[in-house]
């Protein structure tokens, strides 16, 4: 199966959860274990070729020259966190579907974790690290949405947005260490990158990238000093819980490190700082896991300390430590996932996670305690058991790794780590299991349905075979192993076997077993002492935090952004002076090239109207109506100037632009006073003048003197005369710019112009909806109004005059490629001609004859657009890239057919949808209650009169 289509199914399969929630709970995970079960086998139907050692790429370029490559590689280490990410799912998938109360919108929630599915697939599977960036995001989003998903929790509102605001805090600083990275290497394919291991660290830059970017590791792999935010996601419901920590979003740091691990590690900067990091983790986090006493708490922080150890044998930069982490990876996910859904099913069937209010339930939950003991058996690192070893070859590598020239400091607090490990393990389940049973549960507790049961069992039983038969698992570490090292360094020789020999790790690993005893068996007097002892608490320390930077920002809003426009005028344009004045000063000035062009009559008589109307608008702009008037002979001036300067295109857009906007502002007004209150002082206008006068001066003075000057530069508009027609097949350069250089652009304008269409719209039903309506309804003209509202010479000139306008913009349209014209212009000719139609019958009779929506017009635009653009892909095309070619039809002659004539049909659509729409918008405001709706297209109709007249007789 495509790797493309291994990423996408999660993504498409998210819509189907939803739709089929009201099919049934069964359904609505059936469909959902159907996606991630298809994609399972899709990546499983990869595995001969990764197994041959092959790196299985599918690529799809589409800005090759910014480096944006939609490209995947399936190798060894990808093969491995797919396989954990789809395999775990779907237990997880299963574990749910029984977890779930029927409260719970299940359909949401199987939305939610296919989306996050699908964003962790992205992430191992990604070859561009812009693209692996753009997932790592998504992981964010998706997994904010999964924390807080009980709503009515305030503790799961508040993990989430803690979740967010860390890992996306560290993601923006990864944005920038993989960027410089890229840099670096010249390429953000990361398939080239993990070639330049000299190259990288080598350059300036390496200590930059690299605390970046383990910067963004470290926040989504929640170690020190960033480990506070995963606890708090366990408000999230436990399935939720048991992925993030088993398989998903805590492993994506871990991932990235080991992904980028040949290029970045063996330094003596990756060395400190990533084994520093994560002994600490590692000791911090098994501490306190030990004196958590909710279920979920304690196994979180076990979480925490686990991927510390994770992350403390990647740091010793040695490929004996790699593959130790890549085996614990797979032990952890095993174990951890099936505590975490034991912790659930203890929770679902006692109703509290408290540990303090449990312990007996050996007898009541027989099942549920054999999979938890295993699971803690593994945790801890008790023989027979995976996390055996995988802690004995850790305190191996442990033993034999120096930090700040202290021979002892590592294998010393790896050891307390483990011992630490192994007193929160062993009292999970003497706590919990042992003991007498109590009279005083909150509820009964039981043992489940096996579907509560069995996806944990399933995962028990893959702890117990890896313990007592590690071989079984050799095979995989080693291939995964090979694809961490990529070459940097060999392969080390290792057995997996449950006898080590006699050495200083199993030592180390039986204080450890032994040190977790004596510490459950001292556990009272150790809470005592825990309690007692003055400690940081992180998540005061968050919030306070957060206080601050509100605080901080709202005093500098407050001062910054206080609403007033001019303020916000005059900053800019200071800012621009002062930075304009230094390069003035500062820069040096060619010599004059150019000599200026006499100016006749024709020229000064229109530069003397455009400064007359211009500032006659600075004066007189409290007169809102004649502000319209002067605003309008400022753009009738700039059309002129652009027929003068052979830009007809420009005049054509700007003059109906103008006939546009300027009937959108009028009725605009006609909810708006007829003058502008003052409302500021004297000094403040002086002020204002005095920043507008200089800034102006500034801006005519450096106009000037590039006008007498050769560019310094070879202009971009040399490459679009010699390219318009060989490349865009096209004559009318302008057109050619808009539908084809700078197509995207134009695609984001369109999508802008709806959007803000529709914004308009949705601001009219709002105040529709609202107290104002009443207001609107009833409020009285100033003025007396005509009493043929509905003029039948205007009604009568403005359908002879239609199909003239529709065949207008209908040439404009086709001519568009070769000749001025073009979608946008010949989309504003044909609003004007429905405009006029509204204008001259009133609206109510003009839209009840309208038969497609506004926002149909609007959505058909973008859609015929993006699909235009689309359709490039599939002859191996950048996205919006044209073609072009000339057909004969008799009797006609050859003319041309180019796929930008498509484009500019979407452009045409989406331009005239949202002047309709807005037009819409503002008519339906300006309906009031005593003046009815039009029934005819004119007020006075002799024909219609003398009907009435005959009909009364």
């Amino acid at each position: 199966m495509s790797l493309f289509l291994i990423v996408a199914l999660p993504f498409l399969g998210a819509l189907l959860p939803g739709i089929m929630n009201g099919a049934g709970r069964r359904v609505c995970a059936g469909v959902t274990f159907s996606v991630s079960l298809a994609a399972f086998v899709g990546l499983l139907s990869n595995l001969p070729g990764v197994l041959a050692g092959e790196v299985l790429v599918a690529r799809l370029d589409w800005i090759p020259l910014l480096g944006l490559n939609a490209s995947f590689m399936l190798d060894g280490l990808g093969f491995f966190f797919a396989l954990l990410i789809l395999g775990i799912g779907l237990l997880i998938i299963a574990y749910a579907r029984h977890y779930l109360s029927r409260d719970d919108n299940m359909g949401e929630f199987f939305t939610y974790l296919l989306l996050f599915q699908g964003a962790m697939l992205g992430i191992v599977l990604s070859d561009n690290i812009l693209l692996l960036l753009v997932f790592w995001e998504l992981t964010s989003l998706s997994s904010f949405l999964l924390i807080g998903y009980w709503k009515h929790l305030p503790e799961g509102r508040q993990g989430a947005r803690m979740a967010l605001t860390v890992t996306a805090t560290g993601g923006l600083a990864m944005i920038a260490g993989m960027l410089i990275l890229g840099d670096i290497v010249g390429s953000y394919d990361l398939s080239v990158i993990l070639q330049n291991r000299a190259l990288i660290q080598a350059s300036p830059l390496y200590t930059p990238a690299l605390l970046l970017i383990l910067l963004g590791c470290f926040t989504k792999s929640a170690q020190f000093p960033f480990h506070f935010w995963l606890p708090h996601a366990m408000a999230a419901p436990t399935p939720v819980s048991a992925y993030l920590h088993s398989a998903t979003m805590v492993k994506a740091g871990i991932f990235l490190m080991a992904r980028l691990w040949p290029v970045l590690s063996g330094t003596p900067e990756w060395v400190v700082i990533v084994t520093s990091v994560g002994l600490i983790t590692m000791v911090l986090g098994a501490v306190i896991s030990l004196f958590k006493h909710d279920l979920k708490a304690l196994l979180a922080f076990s979480t925490v300390s686990q991927l510390g150890l994770i992350t403390m044998l990647l740091g010793t930069g040695t490929a004996f430590g790699a593959m130790v982490a890549m085996f614990h990876i797979l032990n952890h996910a095993a174990f951890k996932a099936a505590l975490f859904m034991s912790a659930g099913i203890v929770d679902h069937a006692t109703h509290t996670r408290d540990i303090r209010r449990l312990g007996g339930l050996r007898q009541l939950m027989p099942v549920t305690f054999v999979i938890t003991t295993i699971g803690a058996f593994a945790l801890a690192g008790v023989p027979l058991f995976n996390g055996f070893i995988t802690k004995e070859k850790m305190l191996e590598e442990a033993a034999h790794t120096t930090l700040f020239s202290l021979p002892l400091l590592v294998p010393v607090l790896a050891t307390i780590g483990a011992l630490f490990s192994a007193a929160y393990s062993f009292r999970l389940i003497w706590h919990v299991f042992f003991g007498p049973v109590r009279t005083d549960y909150p509820a009964k507790p039981h043992d489940p349905n096996p579907g509560l049961w069995l996806p944990p069992a399933l995962l028990a039983v893959i702890v117990v075979a890896i313990g007592v038969a590690p071989f079984l698992a050799e095979p995989l570490i080693k291939l995964v192993t090979a694809s961490v090292l990529g070459g940097a360094v060999e392969m080390p020789e290792i057995k997996f076997k449950i006898w080590q020999g006699v050495s200083a790790a199993l030592y180390m690993s039986v204080i450890a077993l032994g040190g977790g005893i004596a510490m459950i068996a001292l556990f009272k007097p150790a809470l005592r002492l825990w309690d007692a002892a003055p400690r940081p608490e992180a998540k005061r320390i968050f919030d306070s935090i957060i206080a601050a930077a509100i605080a901080a920002s709202r005093a500098l809003i407050n001062r910054l952004h206080n609403g007033a426009f001019t303020r916000y005028a005059a900053i800019m344009a200071l800012t621009v002076v002062v930075l304009g004045y230094h390069a003035w000063t500062t820069g040096t000035m060619g010599p004059q090239t150019r000599a200026p062009q006499p100016a006749n009559g024709v020229h000064i008589a229109g530069w003397l109207m455009l400064v007359a109307a211009t500032c006659g608008l600075v004066f007189l702009h409290r007169n809102r109506l004649l502000s319209l008037i002067l605003i309008g002979i400022v753009g009738l001036m700039v059309s002129v100037a652009f027929v003068f300067f052979s830009a007809p295109d420009l005049a054509m857009t700007q003059l109906t632009v103008e006939v546009v906007t300027i009937i959108l502002l009028l009725l605009a007004l006609n909810f708006l006073p007829n003058r502008t209150p003052i409302e500021s002082s004297v000094l403040k206008r002086t002020r204002d003048g005095a920043i507008a006068i200089v800034a102006g001066l500034g801006a005519t003075a450096l106009s000037y003197y590039f006008l007498l000057r050769d560019p310094v530069a070879t202009s971009i508009s040399e490459f679009h005369i010699a390219n318009s027609y060989k490349g865009g097949g096209g004559n009318n350069i302008v057109n050619v710019i808009l539908v084809d250089f700078r197509g995207f652009d134009t695609y984001g304008e369109i999508i802008v112009l709806g959007i803000a269409a529709l914004l308009i719209f949705a601001l009219t039903e709002t105040l529709l909806a609202g107290p104002v309506r009443a207001r609107l309804l009833n409020r009285k003209p100033d003025q007396p109004r005509a009493g043929d509202m509905h003029p039948m010479m205007m009604v009568v000139m403005t359908r002879v005059i239609m199909p003239v306008v529709l065949l207008v913009g209908f040439y404009i349209f086709l001519r568009g490629h070769n000749e001025p014209g073009g979608g946008f212009i010949a989309g504003l000719v044909v609003s004007i001609a429905f405009v006029m139609q509204y204008m001259a019958s009133g609206f109510s009779w003009a839209s009840a004859r309208m038969r497609y929506p506004y926002h149909g017009i609007i959505g058909a635009g973008v859609l015929v657009a993006g699909l235009t653009g689309i359709g490039a892909w599939f002859f191996d095309l950048p996205f919006l890239t044209s073609n072009y070619t000339y057909v004969r039809i008799p009797p006609f002659e050859k003319f041309e057919l180019a796929t930008a004539s498509l484009f500019d049909l979407g452009v045409f659509l989406a331009v005239v949808g949202a002047v309709m729409l807005s037009l819409e918008s503002f008519s339906r405001l300006a309906r009031r209650a005593h003046v009815p709706d039009a029934e005819h297209a004119m007020d006075i109709d002799p024909s219609r009169d003398d009907d009435e007249e005959e009909a009364q007789a």
